[in-house]
């Protein structure tokens, strides 16, 4: 078919609503802004961080909020040595799996290190927070090893 015989329309696919976070997510990025790590106790008294919305066993919804700790210990992790443009820290660093203290559940994040050599899993690791907090999951700049972190 020649050039000329093809139709064609511009389109542009849009969406014209906004969600909200709801109560469960609202509350943990509010914390965020706010220097704090809140969690959601489960059916089975597990604390779950980021919070759930609905119960993974029974579907309830769910709204025992927990704050937890700012430290917490490194339960997996795997070494970026040349991070993309969009990662949030532009030097090499560790995806991470931290749970923290008091939480039953891991969380995955950004962990600052020197080296892939100086991380061990069981290792304790805190926050480090962004300057400016707005309320996202950023707030957490990134998690960091604390001094005699080894486990």
């Amino acid at each position: 078919m020649a050039a000329a015989e093809i139709l064609s329309q511009h389109f542009e696919l849009g969406f014209t609503y906004t969600r909200s976070t709801g109560p469960v997510v609202g509350k943990f990025l509010t914390g965020l802004r706010e220097g704090r790590v809140y969690g959601v106790r489960g059916s089975d008294g597990r604390v779950l961080v980021p919070p759930a919305e609905y119960d993974p066993l029974t579907g309830a919804a769910l709204g025992e909020f927990v704050e937890v700790g700012q430290e917490g210990r490194l339960l997996s992790w795997c070494w970026v040595s040349e991070p993309r443009e969009a990662h949030h820290l532009q030097q090499p660093f560790a995806w991470a799996m931290v749970q923290l203290d008091g939480a039953d559940v891991a969380m995955i994040h950004y962990l600052e290190a020197p080296s892939a050599e100086a991380i061990r899993s069981g290792a304790r690791l805190g926050i480090s927070w962004a300057a400016e907090r707005e309320g996202f999951i950023t707030d957490i700049r990134c998690f960091t090893l604390l001094e005699g972190a080894a486990p």
